[in-house]
Protein backbone atom coordinates (compact mmCIF):
# COMPACT_ATOMS: atom_id res chain seq x y z
CA UNK A 1 0.00 0.00 0.00
CA UNK A 2 1.25 3.45 -0.95
CA UNK A 3 0.60 6.64 0.98
CA UNK A 4 0.93 10.32 0.11
CA UNK A 5 4.04 12.41 0.67
CA UNK A 6 2.47 14.44 3.49
CA UNK A 7 1.47 11.22 5.27
CA UNK A 8 4.95 9.74 4.88
CA UNK A 9 6.47 12.90 6.33
CA UNK A 10 4.17 12.80 9.34
CA UNK A 11 5.35 9.26 10.08
CA UNK A 12 8.98 10.30 9.68
CA UNK A 13 8.40 13.24 12.01
CA UNK A 14 6.96 10.96 14.73
CA UNK A 15 10.20 8.98 14.58
CA UNK A 16 12.36 12.07 15.05
CA UNK A 17 13.23 12.84 11.42
CA UNK A 18 13.43 16.50 10.38
CA UNK A 19 10.94 17.61 7.72
CA UNK A 20 9.93 21.06 6.41
CA UNK A 21 6.86 22.63 7.98
CA UNK A 22 3.80 22.01 5.83
CA UNK A 23 0.00 21.62 5.71
CA UNK A 24 -2.34 19.56 3.54
CA UNK A 25 -5.46 21.05 1.93
CA UNK A 26 -8.39 19.35 0.21
CA UNK A 27 -10.00 22.45 -1.34
CA UNK A 28 -9.26 26.13 -2.02
CA UNK A 29 -11.37 27.31 0.91
CA UNK A 30 -8.86 25.83 3.38
CA UNK A 31 -5.91 27.92 2.18
CA UNK A 32 -6.44 31.12 4.19
CA UNK A 33 -6.80 29.24 7.46
CA UNK A 34 -4.12 26.61 6.90
CA UNK A 35 -1.33 28.98 5.83
CA UNK A 36 -1.47 30.60 9.28
CA UNK A 37 0.52 27.55 10.40
CA UNK A 38 3.34 28.43 7.99
CA UNK A 39 6.03 30.97 8.78
CA UNK A 40 7.11 32.27 5.39
CA UNK A 41 5.59 33.62 2.18
CA UNK A 42 7.82 31.34 0.10
CA UNK A 43 5.65 28.24 -0.24
CA UNK A 44 5.96 25.13 -2.42
CA UNK A 45 2.64 23.82 -3.73
CA UNK A 46 2.80 20.04 -4.23
CA UNK A 47 0.19 17.85 -5.88
CA UNK A 48 -0.41 14.72 -3.80
CA UNK A 49 -0.69 11.60 -5.94
CA UNK A 50 0.82 8.12 -5.64
CA UNK A 51 3.37 8.63 -8.41
CA UNK A 52 6.80 10.08 -8.98
CA UNK A 53 7.77 12.64 -11.61
CA UNK A 54 5.34 15.27 -10.31
CA UNK A 55 7.74 18.16 -10.83
CA UNK A 56 8.26 17.53 -14.53
CA UNK A 57 4.49 17.15 -14.98
CA UNK A 58 3.72 20.54 -13.40
CA UNK A 59 2.70 19.14 -10.03
CA UNK A 60 5.23 21.11 -7.93
CA UNK A 61 5.31 24.90 -8.03
CA UNK A 62 7.20 27.57 -6.06
CA UNK A 63 5.18 30.61 -4.97
CA UNK A 64 6.24 33.94 -3.41
CA UNK A 65 2.94 35.25 -2.08
CA UNK A 66 -0.67 34.38 -1.35
CA UNK A 67 -1.95 35.37 -4.80
CA UNK A 68 0.56 33.09 -6.54
CA UNK A 69 -0.22 30.29 -4.11
CA UNK A 70 -3.98 30.50 -4.76
CA UNK A 71 -3.39 30.66 -8.51
CA UNK A 72 -1.18 27.54 -8.57
CA UNK A 73 -3.49 25.66 -6.19
CA UNK A 74 -6.47 26.48 -8.40
CA UNK A 75 -4.59 25.19 -11.45
CA UNK A 76 -3.66 21.93 -9.72
CA UNK A 77 -6.90 20.91 -8.04
CA UNK A 78 -8.74 18.31 -10.17
CA UNK A 79 -5.96 18.42 -12.75
CA UNK A 80 -5.19 15.09 -14.41
CA UNK A 81 -1.48 14.82 -13.69
CA UNK A 82 0.35 12.61 -16.19
CA UNK A 83 3.80 11.37 -15.16
CA UNK A 84 6.04 8.51 -16.28
CA UNK A 85 4.52 6.43 -13.45
CA UNK A 86 0.80 7.16 -14.00
CA UNK A 87 0.55 6.07 -17.62
CA UNK A 88 -1.18 8.11 -20.32
CA UNK A 89 -4.46 8.38 -18.38
CA UNK A 90 -2.86 10.22 -15.44
CA UNK A 91 -4.18 10.70 -11.91
CA UNK A 92 -6.62 13.38 -10.76
CA UNK A 93 -5.26 15.67 -8.01
CA UNK A 94 -7.57 15.68 -4.98
CA UNK A 95 -5.25 17.14 -2.33
CA UNK A 96 -2.29 19.53 -2.15
CA UNK A 97 0.59 19.91 0.26
CA UNK A 98 1.72 23.46 1.05
CA UNK A 99 5.26 23.44 2.38
CA UNK A 100 7.79 26.01 3.52
CA UNK A 101 10.82 26.31 1.24
CA UNK A 102 14.33 25.41 2.42
CA UNK A 103 17.74 26.91 1.73
CA UNK A 104 19.47 24.00 0.01
CA UNK A 105 23.22 23.55 0.22
CA UNK A 106 23.40 19.99 -1.12
CA UNK A 107 21.08 17.15 -2.14
CA UNK A 108 21.42 13.42 -1.44
CA UNK A 109 19.48 10.23 -2.08
CA UNK A 110 18.69 7.73 0.69
CA UNK A 111 16.39 4.71 0.77
CA UNK A 112 15.80 1.64 2.88
CA UNK A 113 13.98 -1.39 1.50
CA UNK A 114 13.34 -5.11 1.79
CA UNK A 115 15.68 -6.89 -0.64
CA UNK A 116 13.90 -10.18 -1.29
CA UNK A 117 16.66 -11.68 -3.43
CA UNK A 118 19.11 -11.64 -0.51
CA UNK A 119 16.54 -11.77 2.34
CA UNK A 120 18.19 -8.70 3.82
CA UNK A 121 17.45 -5.02 4.42
CA UNK A 122 19.14 -2.82 1.82
CA UNK A 123 20.19 0.80 2.21
CA UNK A 124 20.86 2.72 -1.00
CA UNK A 125 22.66 6.04 -0.80
CA UNK A 126 23.99 8.50 -3.36
CA UNK A 127 25.31 12.05 -3.55
CA UNK A 128 23.13 12.44 -6.68
CA UNK A 129 19.93 13.39 -4.87
CA UNK A 130 16.89 14.94 -6.51
CA UNK A 131 17.39 12.93 -9.69
CA UNK A 132 15.86 9.76 -11.12
CA UNK A 133 17.86 7.15 -9.23
CA UNK A 134 17.31 4.60 -12.03
CA UNK A 135 19.01 6.97 -14.47
CA UNK A 136 21.91 7.51 -12.08
CA UNK A 137 22.27 3.74 -11.68
CA UNK A 138 22.31 3.34 -15.45
CA UNK A 139 24.71 6.14 -16.33
CA UNK A 140 26.84 6.46 -13.18
CA UNK A 141 26.54 3.24 -11.15
CA UNK A 142 29.71 4.07 -9.22
CA UNK A 143 27.84 6.99 -7.61
CA UNK A 144 25.40 4.66 -5.86
CA UNK A 145 26.20 2.67 -2.74
CA UNK A 146 24.16 -0.36 -1.65
CA UNK A 147 24.65 -1.79 1.83
CA UNK A 148 22.74 -4.96 2.74
CA UNK A 149 22.28 -5.82 6.39
CA UNK A 150 20.78 -8.70 8.35
CA UNK A 151 17.64 -8.15 10.39
CA UNK A 152 18.72 -6.71 13.76
CA UNK A 153 17.34 -4.35 16.40
CA UNK A 154 19.32 -1.44 14.94
CA UNK A 155 21.93 -0.61 12.30
CA UNK A 156 25.53 -1.11 13.40
CA UNK A 157 27.99 1.79 13.39
CA UNK A 158 30.08 -0.11 10.84
CA UNK A 159 27.14 -0.30 8.40
CA UNK A 160 26.16 3.31 9.04
CA UNK A 161 29.68 4.37 8.02
CA UNK A 162 29.29 2.42 4.77
CA UNK A 163 25.85 3.90 4.06
CA UNK A 164 27.06 7.46 4.64
CA UNK A 165 30.29 7.16 2.66
CA UNK A 166 28.92 8.75 -0.58
CA UNK A 167 27.74 11.82 1.37
CA UNK A 168 31.22 12.84 2.60
CA UNK A 169 29.78 14.50 5.71
CA UNK A 170 31.55 16.24 8.56
CA UNK A 171 31.73 14.46 11.94
CA UNK A 172 28.90 16.60 13.39
CA UNK A 173 26.63 15.86 10.43
CA UNK A 174 27.44 12.15 10.62
CA UNK A 175 25.80 12.08 14.07
CA UNK A 176 22.69 13.65 12.60
CA UNK A 177 22.69 11.26 9.65
CA UNK A 178 23.23 8.28 11.96
CA UNK A 179 20.06 9.16 13.86
CA UNK A 180 18.17 9.49 10.57
CA UNK A 181 19.29 6.03 9.40
CA UNK A 182 18.28 4.43 12.71
CA UNK A 183 14.87 6.14 12.50
CA UNK A 184 13.96 5.01 8.99
CA UNK A 185 15.20 1.50 9.79
CA UNK A 186 12.93 1.44 12.84
CA UNK A 187 9.96 2.57 10.73
CA UNK A 188 10.64 -0.14 8.15
CA UNK A 189 10.74 -2.86 10.82
CA UNK A 190 7.99 -1.74 13.21
CA UNK A 191 5.50 -0.62 10.56
CA UNK A 192 6.11 -3.48 8.08
CA UNK A 193 7.16 -1.12 5.30
CA UNK A 194 8.63 -2.46 2.04
CA UNK A 195 10.31 0.79 1.05
CA UNK A 196 11.22 4.15 2.54
CA UNK A 197 12.69 6.57 0.01
CA UNK A 198 13.95 10.07 0.75
CA UNK A 199 14.77 11.95 -2.44
CA UNK A 200 16.10 14.44 -1.98
CA UNK A 201 17.54 14.38 1.48
CA UNK A 202 18.93 17.89 1.72
CA UNK A 203 21.68 19.60 3.67
CA UNK A 204 20.48 23.13 4.45
CA UNK A 205 22.69 26.20 4.67
CA UNK A 206 22.37 26.06 8.46
CA UNK A 207 23.72 22.47 8.41
CA UNK A 208 20.58 20.44 9.04
CA UNK A 209 19.66 17.24 7.21
CA UNK A 210 16.00 17.50 6.17
CA UNK A 211 13.74 15.18 4.17
CA UNK A 212 12.48 17.31 1.31
CA UNK A 213 10.45 14.52 -0.27
CA UNK A 214 9.46 11.12 1.07
CA UNK A 215 7.82 7.93 -0.16
CA UNK A 216 6.78 4.96 1.97
CA UNK A 217 5.27 1.70 0.74
CA UNK A 218 3.78 -0.88 3.12
CA UNK A 219 3.30 -4.64 2.93
CA UNK A 220 -0.41 -5.22 2.20
CA UNK A 221 -0.28 -8.59 3.95
CA UNK A 222 0.74 -6.94 7.24
CA UNK A 223 -1.82 -4.13 7.30
CA UNK A 224 -4.05 -6.05 9.71
CA UNK A 225 -1.38 -5.35 12.33
CA UNK A 226 -1.40 -1.60 11.64
CA UNK A 227 -4.87 -0.02 11.62
CA UNK A 228 -3.17 3.39 11.89
CA UNK A 229 -1.44 2.78 8.56
CA UNK A 230 -4.53 1.25 6.92
CA UNK A 231 -6.48 4.39 7.83
CA UNK A 232 -4.14 6.37 5.54
CA UNK A 233 -5.34 4.53 2.44
CA UNK A 234 -6.65 6.88 -0.25
CA UNK A 235 -9.30 5.04 -2.27
CA UNK A 236 -9.15 7.78 -4.93
CA UNK A 237 -5.68 6.45 -5.80
CA UNK A 238 -6.82 2.83 -6.03
CA UNK A 239 -7.92 1.05 -9.19
CA UNK A 240 -11.68 0.53 -8.81
CA UNK A 241 -11.61 -2.97 -10.28
CA UNK A 242 -8.75 -4.00 -7.99
CA UNK A 243 -10.63 -2.62 -4.99
CA UNK A 244 -13.75 -4.60 -5.90
CA UNK A 245 -11.69 -7.76 -6.46
CA UNK A 246 -10.14 -7.37 -3.02
CA UNK A 247 -13.63 -7.22 -1.49
CA UNK A 248 -14.41 -10.52 -3.22
CA UNK A 249 -11.27 -12.13 -1.78
CA UNK A 250 -9.54 -12.25 -5.17
CA UNK A 251 -5.93 -11.35 -5.95
CA UNK A 252 -6.25 -9.12 -9.01
CA UNK A 253 -3.88 -6.63 -10.64
CA UNK A 254 -4.92 -4.74 -13.76
CA UNK A 255 -2.45 -4.63 -16.65
CA UNK A 256 -2.56 -2.98 -20.07
CA UNK A 257 -3.10 -5.95 -22.41
CA UNK A 258 -6.19 -7.47 -24.05
CA UNK A 259 -6.14 -11.11 -22.86
CA UNK A 260 -7.99 -11.56 -19.58
CA UNK A 261 -6.54 -14.31 -17.36
CA UNK A 262 -8.17 -16.44 -14.66
CA UNK A 263 -5.79 -18.85 -12.95
CA UNK A 264 -5.49 -20.65 -9.61
CA UNK A 265 -2.09 -20.20 -8.01
CA UNK A 266 0.34 -17.27 -8.29
CA UNK A 267 3.08 -19.29 -10.00
CA UNK A 268 0.71 -20.66 -12.61
CA UNK A 269 -0.70 -17.16 -13.14
CA UNK A 270 2.79 -15.78 -13.81
CA UNK A 271 3.52 -18.63 -16.23
CA UNK A 272 0.21 -17.95 -18.01
CA UNK A 273 1.04 -14.26 -18.46
CA UNK A 274 4.54 -15.13 -19.67
CA UNK A 275 3.30 -17.54 -22.33
CA UNK A 276 0.74 -15.01 -23.59
CA UNK A 277 3.62 -12.59 -24.14
CA UNK A 278 5.76 -15.36 -25.66
CA UNK A 279 3.13 -15.98 -28.31
CA UNK A 280 2.83 -12.30 -29.20
CA UNK A 281 0.07 -10.70 -27.12
CA UNK A 282 -0.27 -8.98 -23.72
CA UNK A 283 -2.16 -10.06 -20.57
CA UNK A 284 -4.88 -7.70 -19.33
CA UNK A 285 -4.54 -8.76 -15.72
CA UNK A 286 -3.10 -10.99 -13.06
CA UNK A 287 -5.92 -12.89 -11.34
CA UNK A 288 -5.46 -15.72 -8.86
CA UNK A 289 -8.75 -17.24 -7.69
CA UNK A 290 -6.93 -19.36 -5.10
CA UNK A 291 -6.71 -23.09 -4.53
CA UNK A 292 -10.10 -23.61 -2.91
CA UNK A 293 -12.30 -21.16 -4.80
CA UNK A 294 -16.06 -21.74 -4.75
CA UNK A 295 -18.37 -21.61 -7.76
CA UNK A 296 -19.49 -18.12 -6.67
CA UNK A 297 -15.90 -16.91 -6.37
CA UNK A 298 -15.13 -18.14 -9.87
CA UNK A 299 -18.23 -16.39 -11.17
CA UNK A 300 -17.20 -13.15 -9.44
CA UNK A 301 -13.70 -13.41 -10.92
CA UNK A 302 -15.16 -13.86 -14.39
CA UNK A 303 -17.28 -10.73 -14.03
CA UNK A 304 -14.33 -8.70 -12.75
CA UNK A 305 -12.27 -9.65 -15.81
CA UNK A 306 -15.12 -8.61 -18.09
CA UNK A 307 -15.47 -5.25 -16.33
CA UNK A 308 -12.20 -4.24 -18.01
CA UNK A 309 -13.27 -2.85 -21.39
CA UNK A 310 -9.81 -3.54 -22.86
CA UNK A 311 -10.34 -7.31 -22.58
CA UNK A 312 -10.90 -8.87 -26.03
CA UNK A 313 -10.65 -12.50 -24.98
CA UNK A 314 -10.29 -14.64 -21.84
CA UNK A 315 -7.90 -17.47 -21.06
CA UNK A 316 -8.82 -19.67 -18.09
CA UNK A 317 -6.01 -21.93 -16.92
CA UNK A 318 -6.89 -24.15 -13.96
CA UNK A 319 -5.06 -27.01 -12.31
CA UNK A 320 -7.53 -28.85 -10.10
CA UNK A 321 -5.87 -29.85 -6.88
CA UNK A 322 -7.82 -28.53 -3.93
CA UNK A 323 -10.08 -26.80 -6.44
CA UNK A 324 -12.19 -29.21 -8.52
CA UNK A 325 -12.42 -28.68 -12.26
CA UNK A 326 -16.19 -29.32 -12.29
CA UNK A 327 -16.72 -26.47 -9.77
CA UNK A 328 -14.66 -24.15 -11.93
CA UNK A 329 -16.50 -25.20 -15.08
CA UNK A 330 -19.94 -24.61 -13.56
CA UNK A 331 -18.87 -21.19 -12.28
CA UNK A 332 -17.62 -20.23 -15.75
CA UNK A 333 -20.80 -21.41 -17.45
CA UNK A 334 -23.02 -19.53 -14.98
CA UNK A 335 -21.02 -16.32 -15.31
CA UNK A 336 -20.81 -16.52 -19.11
CA UNK A 337 -24.59 -16.91 -19.38
CA UNK A 338 -25.31 -14.15 -16.87
CA UNK A 339 -22.96 -11.67 -18.58
CA UNK A 340 -24.02 -12.74 -22.11
CA UNK A 341 -20.39 -13.37 -23.02
CA UNK A 342 -19.58 -12.21 -26.54
CA UNK A 343 -15.78 -12.42 -26.64
CA UNK A 344 -13.62 -15.55 -27.20
CA UNK A 345 -13.07 -17.83 -24.21
CA UNK A 346 -10.38 -20.50 -24.06
CA UNK A 347 -10.34 -22.95 -21.14
CA UNK A 348 -7.54 -25.31 -20.17
CA UNK A 349 -8.37 -27.71 -17.34
CA UNK A 350 -6.22 -30.33 -15.64
CA UNK A 351 -6.45 -32.27 -12.39
CA UNK A 352 -9.32 -33.30 -10.11
CA UNK A 353 -12.60 -34.07 -11.93
CA UNK A 354 -11.18 -32.77 -15.20
CA UNK A 355 -13.38 -34.98 -17.39
CA UNK A 356 -16.51 -33.90 -15.53
CA UNK A 357 -15.46 -30.28 -15.92
CA UNK A 358 -14.93 -30.66 -19.66
CA UNK A 359 -18.33 -32.33 -19.95
CA UNK A 360 -20.02 -29.37 -18.22
CA UNK A 361 -18.33 -26.94 -20.62
CA UNK A 362 -19.23 -29.10 -23.64
CA UNK A 363 -22.90 -29.33 -22.68
CA UNK A 364 -23.25 -25.61 -21.91
CA UNK A 365 -24.12 -24.62 -25.51
CA UNK A 366 -21.59 -21.80 -25.17
CA UNK A 367 -18.79 -21.10 -27.66
CA UNK A 368 -16.00 -22.22 -25.36
CA UNK A 369 -12.69 -23.28 -26.93
CA UNK A 370 -10.98 -26.16 -25.13
CA UNK A 371 -7.21 -26.46 -24.93
CA UNK A 372 -5.06 -29.49 -24.14
CA UNK A 373 -2.16 -27.65 -22.48
CA UNK A 374 -0.92 -24.17 -21.68
CA UNK A 375 0.90 -23.59 -24.97
CA UNK A 376 -2.17 -24.77 -26.91
CA UNK A 377 -4.36 -22.44 -24.82
CA UNK A 378 -2.14 -19.41 -25.48
CA UNK A 379 -2.07 -20.04 -29.23
CA UNK A 380 -5.83 -20.47 -29.41
CA UNK A 381 -6.77 -17.33 -27.45
CA UNK A 382 -4.35 -15.20 -29.45
CA UNK A 383 -5.68 -16.58 -32.73
CA UNK A 384 -9.25 -16.00 -31.55
CA UNK A 385 -8.57 -12.35 -30.68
Amino acid sequence: MNIHEHQAKEILKKFGVLIPNGVVIFNLKEINEKIKQLHTNDIVVKAQIHAGGRGRAGGIKLTKNLDELIKEAKNMFDKNLVTHQTGSVGTKVKRLYLEETCSIKKEFYLSCLVDRSSAKIAFISSAEGGMDIEEVAKKNPDKISTVKIDFTESVSEKNITKILKPFALSENLKKQASGLIQSIYKILITKDANLIEINPLILTKDNNLICLDAKINFDDNALYRHPDILSLKDTNEENLIETEASKQGLTYIKLNGKIGCMVNGAGLAMATMDIIKLYGSEPANFLDVGGGASKQKVSNAFKIILSDKNVKGILINIFGGIMRCDVLAQGVVDAAKETKLSIPLVVRLAGTNVELGREILKNSNLKIISANNLADAAKKIIEAT
